[in-house]
């Protein structure tokens, strides 16, 4: 059965990607992370889509840079972290861990997943299955960790590692080239981690995203999901800073 949510990538500035959810039956549609409107903007006019609301992971510009020319020119609702309330002026609507949201009657659970920065939050949908996480998990990575702890980021990863397998998982940034290579040093016996590195070296030959991608993927090759302390997750990313 064809899922009910379009999800849209748009590419933005350097290396972000922004994700429009569109559900197809009520014509509702939501943009995450906006780092700038003009892309944006463009994707959702060329297919004849209305933001209704745009959903911020965290506070950081690359990710809420287009807040206010979306609502100037759709009137979209903005939705951010409470806890980064004073950070984000364009906020309309604040959320924390345990409230909903929702496009075209489906809902995401509002997770905060902080460490990243202080506020951070996940967007998880149960059915469809699918995760939009920011700057907190990325294919075969994670955030570096500007406002929080390795404790912090250790039980985010750890819970988002407890979806269901299937999961796809949003991320904001096409790091997987590198986080790859990375994962490939520190885990160097890991077979799935180096018939990874080879598709993602092949698709980013040719300009191909490599995001989404999935729980099950993650938990194989993703050395940060993979720790097995807040500790080793650690020193993982003070050599990861340093690669």
């Amino acid at each position: 059965m064809p899922s009910p949510l379009e999800i849209v990538r748009v590419p933005v500035l350097s290396d972000n990607y922004v994700w429009l959810i569109h559900h197809a039956a009520s014509g509702e549609t939501v943009v995450v992370d906006p780092g700038e409107a003009g892309p944006v903007l463009a994707a959702a006019d060329a297919r004849g889509w209305r933001l209704g609301e745009v959903w911020n992971t965290h506070w950081h510009p690359d990710h809420t840079g287009g807040n206010q020319a979306v609502k100037d020119a759709h009137g979209a609702v903005v939705v951010a972290p409470a806890v980064e309330a004073a950070k984000i002026a364009t906020a309309d609507r604040l959320i924390a861990e345990g409230d909903r949201v929702s496009v075209g009657g489906i809902e995401a659970a509002v997770w905060e997943t902080p460490a990243h920065t202080a506020g951070h939050v996940s967007f998880v949908f149960a059915d469809p299955a699918l995760a939009f996480v920011g700057d907190t998990m990325f294919a075969m990575g994670c955030g570096r960790l500007f406002e929080g702890t390795p404790a912090q980021m250790h039980a985010a990863l750890q819970r988002l590692a407890t979806l269901p397998p299937e999961t796809a998982v949003y991320c904001a940034h096409e790091y997987t080239l590198s986080n790859a290579r990375f994962a490939a040093h520190v885990e160097p016996d890991n077979d799935a981690i180096a018939e990874r590195l080879q598709a993602v070296e092949a698709a980013r030959a040719t300009g191909e995203a490599t995001v989404p991608t999935t729980i099950a993927d993650e938990c194989a090759t993703n050395p940060f999901v993979r720790a097995g302390s807040a500790d080793q997750l650690a020193a993982l990313r003070t050599k990861k800073d340093q690669f």
